[in-house]
Parts: structure tokens; sequence; C-alpha cells
């Protein structure tokens, strides 16, 4: 499955490391990344596959990364690409 990561808050050491950190250990591939710094903030996404063996499933990642994020101040979302497709077109 397909997935999207989207990481903002304040620049700070260790945001990339912590984030494919994580999809490693629950064997998530990072296909492609794009990211920039805007006035000292982050902003970064990430297009990544999940195997459909995947121990974990997708809401507990969710939540995983979520709880991660704030506790480093940052917002990270992650959704199935589909869904993220339909919410971001016009």
């Amino acid at each position: 499955m397909k997935l999207v990561v989207t990481i903002v808050g304040r620049d700070q050491v260790g945001i990339v490391a912590m984030v494919s950190g994580i999809l490693a250990e629950q064997r998530v591939n990072i296909m492609n990344v794009n990211q920039n710094i805007m006035d000292g903030f982050f902003n970064m996404v990430m297009i990544a596959e999940m195997p459909d063996d995947a121990e974990i499933r997708l809401k507990e990642l969710q939540e995983l990364l979520r709880k991660k994020g704030e506790e480093r101040g940052l917002e990270i979302k992650l959704q199935h690409q589909e869904i993220f497709q339909v919410m971001h077109s016009i």
C-alpha cells in the first residue's frame, strides 16, 4: 500500500532520521522525499510503501508517528496515497 507522510514544524536536528527510522523498523520503504525549510519551518512530504504483510496496521503506525512528532513539536500525518490525492485535488 502506498502512503504519504507529511511533516511540518520548527526545523531541528534529527527529524528525517527519526521518521525514516520509525518507517524502517516497520519495513516501510521510502520511495520519494521532498523537503524544504522556509523561515525556520521544516516541511517534508514522503511517498512510502508499506508491505501487505506488515506486522503493524496503518492506524497503529499513524498513531506512533503522531505521538513521536508531538514529543518534538512536529505535526506528522500518515495517509493512504489515494486519500491524500482526493483531499488535495481541485
